[in-house]
């Protein structure tokens, strides 16, 4: 008797259209509609009244994020928020993860559009982790992503504990970005300012969000380069919120000794990376960015806790460690003796 398992294309034919779903998200996050929904449930035509949208197009769209399970139909005609879409979908809410749905068809999708070429020459062709052509990407992104580091900082900065030290805390937050590392830390404690560095044309960002906090007073804004800016020394705290990847591993261990030095001694690293287990095998959101780092980078991937722990080994580091928080992956610690 055979035992045979059959197999269909089903999974083929789904991933032939696997580029919908982040369409049709985009659409509703860009037209407002988990926004508008946000205060009730509402027909097509009431959507259409109040987001300026056609009729026709909502229908097709909203028609289809119910089969998706990101609105719910009731009474026949009328759409409404699904408890996810509720907490994830609605700009207004701190846990809103539109953010990188607005930059899925400007920014994402035609850099993976050459993913054929890039495979064969192993280069992309641009790299986003170089000033030139990646400041305009990281302008127009830091301040969506802000809502997917937030929790996780603020479990760093809770475990940290910074306002059981004495004295003034310093924080470095390298490639700042948003500011978001930085920003949980100094909500966290009284006692911490932070130096925050980035390029000089993201920085306008990172002053923005840090405003919007009140916290402008306790920061310390330097433009640069991680490879050429001088960290500067006795630094309590560096972060690195989701720098490794785009470097490469020379780069990223050079970066890694750099901080090494500028720490006082008993100072934290803390970074966040999109890990992947140490065969490679998963998880799977941490391969696809694997893959996102060979459409955008010159060298960039995902690696294991177990390789960025040596590479801190190497830099001088003891104690490096994995500390659950909220995040894609857990983030690794490790103390400078």
């Amino acid at each position: 008797m055979s035992t045979s398992v059959s197999v269909t294309p089903e999974r083929i034919m789904q991933f032939a259209w696997g580029y919908v779903p982040t369409f049709l998200l985009e659409a509703a996050v860009r037209n407002r509609v988990f926004d508008v929904l946000d205060d009730g449930p509402m027909t097509i035509a009431e959507t259409a009244a109040v987001t300026g949208a056609s009729e026709r197009g909502l229908r097709i769209v909203m028609n289809a994020l119910v089969g998706l399970n990101f609105l719910t139909r009731m009474d026949g005609d009328r759409y409404g928020l699904t408890p996810e879409s509720d907490a994830f979908l609605v700009s207004t809410k701190p846990g809103f993860q539109g953010g990188i749905l607005k930059h899925t068809s400007g920014q994402l999708i035609p850099k993976w559009l050459d993913l054929n070429e890039i495979v064969g020459t192993g280069k992309p062709k641009a790299s986003v982790n170089q000033e030139g052509a990646g400041t305009e990407f990281f302008q127009n992104f830091v301040q969506d992503i802000f809502p997917m580091s937030y929790p996780s900082a603020q479990v760093l900065g809770k475990h940290l504990a910074l306002e059981q030290r004495g004295g003034t805390v310093r924080v470095l937050d390298l490639g700042a970005g948003s500011g978001v590392w930085g920003i949980a830390l100094a909500q966290s404690a009284p006692n911490v300012t932070v130096t925050a560095l980035d390029w000089v044309d993201v920085l306008p960002a990172t002053r923005a969000t840090v405003g919007r906090f009140g916290l402008a007073n306790r920061y310390v804004f330097v433009e640069g380069d991680l490879g050429s800016a001088d960290f500067g020394q006795g630094h309590d705290v560096v972060t690195l919120g989701h720098i490794l990847h785009s470097e490469g591993e020379a780069r990223s261990k050079k970066l890694l000794r750099k901080i090494f030095d500028a720490l006082a001694p008993g100072g934290t690293v803390a970074i966040a990376e999109f890990l992947v287990n140490e065969d490679r095998t998963g998880p799977v959101v941490s391969l696809f960015f694997a893959a996102n780092m060979l459409v955008n980078t010159d060298d960039g991937d995902t690696y294991s806790f177990g390789e960025i722990r040596e590479w801190l080994v190497e830099a001088g580091f003891v104690d490096a460690r994995l500390l659950d928080v909220p995040g894609p992956s857990p983030l690794i610690l490790a103390t400078k003796p």
